[in-house]
């Protein structure tokens, strides 16, 4: 029986016919040094036929097609047109590299596909070989490299394409700066408060929150400024009263050493710095929000845009997430402490990035593991409905957290519980009556085509309706002419 060898190569499709491999012993020593050598590979397989791709864009869907299993026009007529006749008699088999293509040449072609380990050594030999093999066609080694090289780029450029509706790589950034921002700000924050420390060591015991605590030394300086005269603009930069009342108390006894201009200066010009680093913080803070509402509007609803940013990092994408199980969602980024306990044969961790919720922490201890499993399911839902459904909406969001509050309650006090079908029933019933429900993308853009026409109608008749309503003039007549005779 007659073997052919489809092989799908970055400059366009080749097959090949290798009749005399012995496939019981392909993977001696002798037959591995047959293949190496060129002039003895040709000898037992040789190149059937070949067709180059016309344009970079038959390259790159015949590639996107051979890796989701599917087969192209290109390939069904390049086969039927050098394979032998295929009927009942047919006493030949093709050899594939991929076995997601068997399927979709049963289906079209009728071919019966090969695959095992003989043809894989087989293909080795091909791949290794086929510039040599294409010589005849003026097929030289940097065409192929500059081919392959072509279509990489494209097949990457294709991805980044595909990713653009789901914005969650800007997320991944946002996010990361704002966790590399609250480190950076937390050391320089310690810091002036090392240094002023040395003139106003109080101050650092009564002000607490490093943001307030800069913007006073920015303000007044010298511990000296701090009396009852500033008491009322201290009051409204604190916007507490027992807490300007400590800090003027307490700049008048205290013990630290004074401090020149200089010194106070320098530390004023990094105070200044690090306030614009807070202000900067809390835009990039407002832009992951305004990010995660459009790209995760149910699983920011749930759990926060911080949380929900951080498992959309973690994951690598919004799709990602969604494919995950709960069990993987809930121990996400505690992934060492989990090998750590399967090493040393320990409890395995109960929660990991879901730790910065506000369930698990007002939780009691013996039911943070409970909370900590129903709020992994609860993401789950909430990440799977934000990237499939046509029309995001946060609805499902806050029906999950009206369920994460009943089980909280329910731990602690007993009750009634909600059922996950319930809510979604309720939520597209209340869909449905707004008109925002939609089986398919067609219904969305049939109504948004709707809505535009019955803009434009409207537009068109207030400007009829303008036209009428202006007081029209009597058209003037002309005068003829008169003749010269």
């Amino acid at each position: 029986m007659s073997t052919f060898y489809l092989f799908e190569a970055a400059a366009g499709l080749a097959l090949f016919q290798c009749d005399s491999v012995d496939e019981t012993n392909v993977k001696s020593k002798q037959i591995q040094k047959q293949f190496s050598d060129f002039a003895q590979f040709a000898e037992v397989c040789h190149l059937k036929a070949f067709q180059p791709f016309i344009s970079a864009e038959i390259a790159l869907n015949n590639a996107l097609a051979i890796h989701t299993g599917s087969v192209t026009q290109e390939l069904v007529d390049f086969l039927s047109t050098n394979l032998p006749p295929v009927g009942k008699k047919s006493n030949f088999q093709i050899a594939i590299s991929d076995k997601s293509l068997a399927a979709g040449l049963q289906q079209y072609l009728n071919l019966k596909s090969k695959m095992n380990e003989a043809t894989a050594q087989v293909f080795r030999g091909i791949r290794t070989h086929f510039v040599d093999f294409l010589r005849n066609e003026d097929f030289k080694e940097r065409d192929y490299i500059q081919a392959q090289l072509g279509l990489a780029h494209q097949v990457s450029r294709n991805k980044v394409k595909l990713d653009i509706n789901r914005e969650d790589k800007h997320v991944t950034q946002a996010i990361s700066i704002i966790e590399q921002m609250d480190k950076d700000l937390n050391t320089l924050s310690m810091r002036i408060k090392e240094w002023y420390s040395w003139h106003f060591p109080e101050l650092a015991k009564i002000v607490t929150d490093n943001r307030l605590f800069t913007r006073i030394i920015d303000i007044y300086g010298d511990k000296k400024n701090i009396n009852d005269e500033a008491l009322e603009a201290i009051e409204e930069l604190t916007t507490d009263a027992e807490l300007a009342k400590q800090i003027v108390e307490a700049a008048k006894i205290s013990m630290g050493q004074d401090i020149s201009e200089l010194d106070l200066s320098t530390l004023k010009d990094l105070c200044i710095k690090v306030l614009n680093q807070f202000e900067f913080r809390d835009n990039i803070q407002e832009y992951l929000k305004n990010k995660m509402i459009t790209i995760a509007p149910n699983l920011t609803a749930l759990i926060g845009e911080n949380v929900a940013a951080k498992l959309i990092a973690h994951a690598g994408s919004l799709i990602n997430l969604a494919k995950y199980p709960a069990s993987t969602i809930q121990i996400l980024g505690a992934e060492k402490a989990l090998f750590r306990a399967l090493k040393t044969r320990g409890n395995t961790p109960k929660y990991g990035l879901l730790y910065h919720s506000t369930y698990i922490g007002r939780a009691n201890g013996t039911d943070k593991g409970k909370i900590s499993r129903n709020l992994a399911n609860k993401c789950a839902i909430a990440s799977r409905l934000d990237h499939f459904l046509v029309q995001p909406t946060e609805k499902f969001g806050i029906k999950l957290k009206d369920q994460m509050e009943q089980r909280l309650k329910f731990l602690t006090a007993g009750g009634e519980l909600n059922k996950n079908t319930d809510i979604m029933d309720e939520v597209l019933t209340e869909l449905k009556g707004e008109g925002l429900y939609f089986d398919s993308e067609k219904q969305l853009t049939k109504k948004d085509k709707k809505s535009k026409k019955a803009k434009a109608k409207k537009v068109v008749e207030e400007v009829q309706e303008e036209i009428i309503e202006q007081p029209q003039e009597a058209p003037k007549k002309k005068r003829k002419a008169s003749k010269q005779q």
